[in-house]
């Protein structure tokens, strides 16, 4: 557990200027994502979130969040779960924001996903686990005939794209951010 730990709190997680842009960048190539970034209120995005457990596990990441088009706070990411789960890894995170609403809910200072179910993985091989109430949508491969699709659901939707690392995972988990106004 303890080098699961020293993967997720590790200097890496940690992202610079040049990495929130790389980041977006990234995602907005994705197909499954163009369309959010042409509609969304706003987004929540993090460079990295580092992964990792034996057992029990966690991850941690910093974001920021944009408002139309323009940077309006940071954010902070932390997980833990609890479950069947080996090695670390290392992914980026989006959450669009459908309204006002949904921005406003997560840019309350302290907003939490439940454990119910995954974001939607864009490319091959991601397997980032994050969940929000009601939202259903399933891991894909971009690309492929069988991409999973994402919808707003309760106002969001999530993205994931995995950068690195091997985890074996079947654990219950949820997410909680924190947001400072710029």
């Amino acid at each position: 557990m303890f080098i699961g730990l020293a993967i997720v709190f590790s200097p890496t997680s940690q992202a610079n200027d040049s990495s929130y842009t790389e980041a977006i960048t990234n995602f907005q190539k994705a197909a499954e994502t163009q369309a959010f970034f042409n509609t969304a209120y706003g987004y929540a995005i993090f460079p990295t979130v580092g992964k990792g457990g034996i057992g029990i596990g966690a991850a941690y990441g910093k974001g920021r969040v944009y408002k139309g088009g323009m940077h309006t706070g940071n954010s902070t990411l932390s997980q833990l779960s609890i479950g069947f789960q080996l090695g670390g890894q290392a992914y980026s995170e989006i959450i669009f924001f459908k309204n006002a609403e949904a921005y406003n809910d997560f840019t309350s200072g302290s907003f939490e996903f439940s454990a119910q179910a995954s974001a939607v993985a864009i490319n091959v091989g991601a397997s980032a686990q994050v969940g929000t109430t009601g939202h259903s949508a399933g891991a894909g491969q971009a690309g492929s005939n069988h991409a999973a699709k994402a919808v707003y659901m309760n106002g969001m939707a999530i993205f994931t794209a995995a950068k690195g690392g091997l985890m074996y995972e079947a654990a219950l988990a949820g997410q909680s951010f924190t947001f400072d106004a710029k």
